[in-house]
């Protein structure tokens, strides 16, 4: 697929959530416009009922697939920057963590999402957070200005993963460290899944292999590159997701064929650090 359509499609279908129209990457009636069961998915994946109580209503849509925020040891003061920010959710979470010295950025390239993001914050008051239009791949972020980059389920969906990692490289500061939840691949999807646009938007065909993606980080100058944590994606989990059941149903995938791509996937929370003396 060309990169031009990958974005086009993911930036219309998040689009489509941030107007309530659909969400979780899929069509209406998927988990995200149900905020019950949006909250059910964010404890399963890691967040904590006080977490989820603290974060302004309509911020958590249900997207990611871990928490990088439980890993992000985050200190007062520091900023903040989080790459597809959505709604605001992980963004407000970090407020709460740096506090009124510290600044929260997020970016997102769907506007409708910018806009919603915004909204939250107004009508919660956040005076820490703010958030900016923009392509991961090239960040309207200067040079060495964050503390720690965090990522939720979002880096997946880019076609160039190594540009995004040279972007985050760039704007961290000598020192700053990137904490990540993303998807990642044990072993290659069938191509009638990798040549899915749905897929692609619901974060499975545009993950890659799981060395690719820490060799990426490396490449762009990251060290200490680890997992710290790794999930993988349950036959049950894909069963019971909304998102992945339609993808099931206009694949028209057969069990064997599901238990093949819930095999192939893994959710994994990535910690690395930019070297002291880097520019």
């Amino acid at each position: 697929m060309k990169e031009e359509t990958i974005k086009k499609a993911v930036r219309e279908g998040y689009a489509r959530i941030a107007k309530g129209d659909n969400s979780c990457c899929a069509p209406v009636n998927s988990c995200c416009g149900n905020r019950r069961l949006a909250q059910t998915i964010s404890k399963r994946i890691g967040y904590s009922e006080k977490e989820l109580k603290e974060v302004p209503e309509g911020a958590n849509l249900g997207l990611g697939c871990g928490n990088p925020i439980a890993f992000s040891s985050l200190k007062e003061g520091e900023t903040v920057l989080d790459l597809g920010s959505g709604a605001g959710f992980d963004c407000f979470l970090a407020a709460n963590e740096v506090g009124n010295k510290g600044r929260v950025i997020g970016v997102d390239m769907t506007a409708e999402m910018i806009e919603r993001a915004k909204e939250n914050g107004r009508k919660s008051k956040y005076k820490n957070v703010e958030f900016r239009l923009g392509e991961i791949e090239n960040l309207p972020v200067a040079d060495s200005s964050i503390d720690i980059v965090i990522s939720n389920c979002v880096i997946n969906l880019s076609p160039d993963k190594r540009k995004v990692f040279l972007e985050v490289f760039r704007v961290l500061k000598p020192g700053g460290r990137l904490m990540i939840s993303d998807i990642v691949l044990l072993k290659e999807l069938p191509g009638y899944v990798k040549d899915s646009i749905e897929a692609y938007i619901g974060c499975l065909s545009g993950a890659i292999m799981r060395n690719e993606y820490l060799g990426a980080m490396q490449a762009a100058g990251f060290q200490k590159v680890r997992i710290i944590d790794e999930t993988s994606l349950s036959i049950d989990c894909m069963a019971n997701d909304p998102t992945v059941k339609l993808i099931i149903k206009n694949l028209n995938l057969s069990p064997d064929k599901t238990e093949e791509i819930a095999s192939s996937v893994a959710s994994i929370k990535v910690y690395a650090v930019k070297p002291n003396g880097s520019v």
